[in-house]
């Protein structure tokens, strides 16, 4: 069975007001690229071709105009309008059609995430059976829905945005899960919030044992870009990370070049539509190596 990719771009991103007045968040630039190629780059790390993106109707057309079909990237890319934001989980009963029979793989579409062997690490999720989250260590937790250990490293709950300290891990915007989790998001009702809760299904999957976390660990660098404050950091990071390694982070013609999505005429013509640029001339070299 494959895999199937989703990504929620969806949401009204008020805390980035006023530059989300005229523009969805997802679309603002983290240095030198969108937002949104950030999270598209890690589906295609994890080997997923199939992607839904997720967006509300005033914005649908605009990742369609910068994305396309997803063919000169060897991948195919669908598009769902999310008529408003009525939670993360919503994404698996819009998706339910585009998903099948098959597992899935949802990320948030202004979740960056950065590791030396991060790849490996999504490629063996991708493969698994299981039902996994990705944890960070992170000194605000109460922001974020928070995990709860006993004395054996054990996880015994997930809380969202808790009052009081439970701890240092937090569930990142990245979910691995089996195919039955269309049916558990049918089932959920509204919170307090008004939203159906991914956290509600990961403690679903808890209580049954059907729930594995991966930590990563320092060497990784993961951010919800939900704020100007971390916008800014990210992309500090990204310029840093780039200048210093010459590399380019979220690059997705050299992604899908190096995960053989496309071969290596494939990747000239798409380059030869890019404007004279330093991600040009990444890609150029990339070809002679």
């Amino acid at each position: 069975m494959t895999r199937k990719g989703i990504i929620l771009a969806g949401g009204k991103g008020t805390r980035l007001w006023p530059l989300t007045k005229y523009i969805n968040k997802h679309l603002l630039n983290i240095y030198d690229k969108p937002l949104i190629y950030y999270p598209l780059s890690t589906l295609m790390l994890s080997g997923i071709r199939d992607i839904l993106l997720i967006s509300s109707k005033t914005d649908i057309e605009l990742f369609k105009n910068l994305l396309g079909s997803g063919e000169k990237l060897g991948i195919k890319i669908t598009y769902k309008i999310q008529n408003k934001p009525n939670g993360i989980a919503e994404a698996f009963i819009i998706g339910k059609k585009f998903i099948g029979n098959d597992p899935c793989c949802l990320i948030l579409g202004d979740n960056f995430f950065y590791g030396s062997n991060f790849s490996e690490i999504l490629f063996e999720s991708n493969g698994s059976k299981e039902n996994n989250i990705f944890l960070f260590y992170s000194n605000e937790p109460n922001n974020y829905a928070v995990c709860k250990f006993d004395n054996k490293n054990k996880l015994i709950d997930i809380k969202e945005k808790p009052k009081k300290f439970i701890s240092n891990w937090i569930v990142t915007g990245l979910y691995f899960f089996n195919n039955d989790v269309i049916k558990y998001a049918q089932k959920l009702k509204p919170s307090k919030r008004n939203e159906l809760e991914i956290t509600d299904i990961t403690r679903i999957y808890l209580k049954m044992k059907k729930l594995k976390f991966t930590k990563l660990n320092r060497g990784f660098m993961w951010m919800d870009n939900g704020t100007h404050r971390n916008l800014n950091e990210t992309s500090n990071f990204v310029k840093s990370i780039q200048e210093k390694q010459y590399t380019i982070i979220g690059c997705l013609e050299e992604v899908a070049y190096r995960m053989n999505f496309i071969s290596k005429s494939n990747l000239l013509k798409s380059i030869k539509k890019i404007p004279n640029s330093n991600i040009k001339k990444y890609i150029k070299s990339i070809i002679n190596e």
